[in-house]
């Protein structure tokens, strides 16, 4: 029998295996552009991109040549690069549906949303079943408040990849933000059957709990959405949230900060951070928080009484220093003699652009 531990496969493997054949054929393009996908798929994304270059500099006229490098590009975080890529692909005449499902994901980022639902038609006219097309179409109408349609082609997607936790994912988002939370479970318990590790998912089930008023639930989800995934600012805020309620504003702070430095529109984020610097005796911090609120949100009267009630409470050497840095905010036009010793509770006029679910 095979002795399974010892057969080398994946796509590092396959790449590495291409290294001979390149050796001898130094000049052949073809080997370069596998040897790229071979690396893509592996994750190495500036390898791909150096052997998909060196491969179209030795022959330019493939049109798959450049869908490799399109999504290499893609993979890189280069929108507009991988744009042009695949724009070469097509004077070329090379138009497979992978082309126009990489075009249409890529509109669908750059907020390009007519042009996104015009690549997506064009795929599902050859590919009705495409569950990719299917759920990026889904992610259009969300992006254009259509819920409906959002959530039929979500679940057209699902239907034909039952087990793909970031469709899935999406699917139970849009049925929170849509207070559908018992419906969004069966979902998400679905995702985590699949991949119990899927930190989007936690965050999602955290909502399912928050929705049915079941708040310390709803925190042991988010906590482990972010053990599983420290980017997830949502996660961030709202466990961040819950402790500012609780009044625990050393746990609370660590979260807003980090939720804050990837989203700064997020609901009264900003006035949290802040009252919970307050509230823990760091008061230089907290001005340059309401500071930043004055300039984020210009002409409110209650950040611009805070950031003065807050410098009330500095020497003045350290209070002049940060004004250097930070500007001097504006006087409130009737700020009394002695201020307030309690805290203002949290307003809700500052616009919430990004609201999470």
């Amino acid at each position: 029998m095979v002795n399974l531990r010892t057969v080398r496969s994946g796509p590092d493997v396959q790449a590495a295996e291409l290294n001979g054949a390149i050796a001898k054929q130094p000049r052949n393009p073809v080997l370069y552009a596998r040897r790229a996908s071979f690396h893509l798929a592996a994750g190495k994304t500036d390898a791909a991109v150096q052997d998909i270059d060196y491969a179209i500099e030795l022959d330019d006229a493939p049109g798959e040549f450049y869908l490799t490098k399109a999504r290499a590009l893609r993979a890189k975080g280069q929108l507009q690069s991988a744009i042009a890529a695949a724009a070469e692909a097509q004077k070329r005449g090379y138009n497979p549906p992978e082309l126009h499902l990489l075009l249409a994901e890529a509109n669908l980022a750059a907020r390009r949303y007519d042009n996104s639902l015009d690549y997506l038609d064009r795929v599902l006219r050859e590919q009705p079943d495409n569950a990719s097309a299917l759920f990026y179409k889904g992610l259009v109408y969300s992006a254009l408040r259509d819920t409906i349609q959002a959530l039929d082609y979500l679940r057209a997607s699902v239907a034909r990849a039952p087990k793909q936790p970031e469709i899935l994912h999406q699917l139970a988002y849009l049925l929170n933000a849509n207070r559908q939370p018992a419906i969004a479970a069966a979902y998400i318990e679905r995702g985590l059957q699949a991949d119990n590790k899927y930190a989007a998912l936690w965050y999602d089930r955290g909502r399912v709990f928050d929705l049915a008023g079941q708040s310390d639930s709803a925190v042991r989800q988010y906590a482990r959405a972010i053990q599983l995934d420290t980017t997830l600012y949502r996660a961030d805020y709202r466990l961040g949230l819950y402790y500012f309620k609780a009044k625990q504003h050393a746990k609370a702070i660590p979260l807003l900060r980090r939720a804050r430095r990837r989203s700064q529109y997020l609901p009264n984020l900003g006035e949290m951070l802040a009252e919970s610097y307050e509230w823990t005796g760091q008061t230089q911090q907290a001005w340059v928080a309401y500071r930043q609120l004055v300039k984020q949100f210009p002409g409110d009267k209650h950040y611009t009484f805070k950031v003065w009630k807050v410098g009330q409470r500095l020497p003045q050497p350290i209070l002049d220093s940060l004004k250097v840095v930070y500007g001097a905010p504006p006087i409130p036009r009737r700020a009394p003699t002695v201020a307030p010793s309690t805290f203002d509770s949290l307003p809700s006029r500052a616009p919430a652009l990004l609201t999470p679910r």
